[in-house]
């Protein structure tokens, strides 16, 4: 992953992800804050890159700046599924 794992939980999907999964996991990774836009947050955590995806309704407290420690809370939700048939048994 080459250092970099990027995560697609946004913020816009929680609601519809809760809605339609019932109870969804909370996560959270802590660390220093890489770089920060209107779409995602970078933290470094260990040797790794956090990329969060987050928009307009992320609750925020204070100014975010690179630099920072942060505390995310995130939760994971599938973009795409491709089902594969599986295997044939051999007899």
């Amino acid at each position: 992953m080459k250092g970099t794992l990027s995560m697609m939980a946004a913020a816009m999907s929680l609601l519809t992800t809760a809605a339609f999964a019932g109870e969804v996991r909370t996560y959270q990774v802590t660390g220093a804050v890489v770089s920060v836009s209107d779409g995602a947050i970078t933290v470094k955590k260990g040797n790794d890159n956090w990329e969060i995806a987050k928009g307009a309704d992320t609750k925020s407290t204070g100014d975010v700046k690179v630099g920072d420690k942060v505390t995310i809370l995130y939760r994971m939700s599938a973009t795409s599924i491709e089902a594969k048939p599986a295997a044939a048994k051999k007899k």
